[in-house]
């Protein structure tokens, strides 16, 4: 498929398993409009309802991932109101929820391919996705104390990954930090070395996630990651209640059926086939 772009500037690129949303306003170090924010959901329903699509890769052009919303919706150099105005105020945050619920509750498994630096909002979406693995030489801030802000909506996504001291550290102090520094905060899941010195490195770590995933079945997947959300979040008794009726199910599935047929006749599974 051909990349698809659009006026808020987000590409959607599908190709065999694996489905790439890019923020392409490089010019602007890919800032996020609500209009952004909004493609980039659209684009996910997309991947998701995509039956050949295993897995979704969120990165951006340019020399910057993503460094969060676009200020300059909001106010002007002069202190006035930017050309977003009251809109931007008022839908930047809800449209900022909802990606970050999207990218959360996405049935699929999501890999950050952090080429560049991130700030911001664009640190909000790394911790949501499932797996996030950034160049060496990428930076990382949670620029908002800086501005005079305050990283709202994203704690709730980075406080659920991050270390308790590192969090603390990062987010009070603005701090412009290395990859390194981000891996060992818990932040993302990798990092690998930068394309100067590795040229190609990055992809074939994406590559490498991504052909993990489509070894694995797609209803596991969707399982699994609901497992991830909802376990941390229940009693024990509650979570044990609801995860035996959940695998006495998953065993009773097509798709269990097939996995373990498989396994015991020693051939590769058919995921294909136990999907309508």
């Amino acid at each position: 498929m051909t990349p698809e772009a659009a006026p808020a500037g987000v590409l959607y690129e599908a190709r065999g398993p694996v489905a790439t949303v890019t923020f392409n306003r490089h010019d602007q170090r890919n800032r996020l409009t609500p209009e952004a924010m909004a493609l980039t959901r659209a684009h996910l329903e997309t991947a998701t309802g995509d039956k050949a699509v295993r897995v979704i890769v969120l990165t951006g052009a340019g020399s910057t991932f993503c460094s969060g919303a676009d200020l300059a919706a909001a106010v002007t150099a002069d202190g006035g109101p930017g050309a977003g105005g009251a809109n931007f105020t008022g839908s930047g945050p809800a449209e900022l929820v909802l990606l970050l619920e999207a990218l959360l509750d996405c049935p699929k498994p999501t890999i950050a391919r952090i080429q560049g630096h991130v700030a911001a909002g664009g640190t909000g979406i790394v911790a949501a996705c499932d797996i996030a693995i950034a160049s060496a030489d990428a930076k990382f801030a949670f620029s908002e104390v800086r501005l005079g802000l305050a990283p709202a909506v994203i704690s709730v996504v980075c406080l659920s990954v991050m270390h308790r001291r590192d969090a603390q550290e990062l987010l009070l102090t603005g701090d412009r930090v290395d990859a390194a520094r981000v891996l060992r905060a818990g932040l993302i899941t990798s990092v690998v070395a930068s394309e100067s010195k590795t040229p190609g490195a990055l992809d074939a770590e994406v590559e490498r996630y991504a052909a993990m995933f489509t070894k694995c079945g797609p209803l596991a997947l969707a399982h699994t990651k609901e497992l991830l959300r909802r376990v941390p979040t229940m009693s024990r008794d509650g979570a044990f209640d609801w995860t035996s009726e959940l695998s006495a199910g998953i065993f009773a599935s097509a798709e269990g059926i097939e996995g373990m047929t498989a396994y015991l006749n020693k051939r590769q599974p058919g995921w294909d086939q136990t999907t309508s």
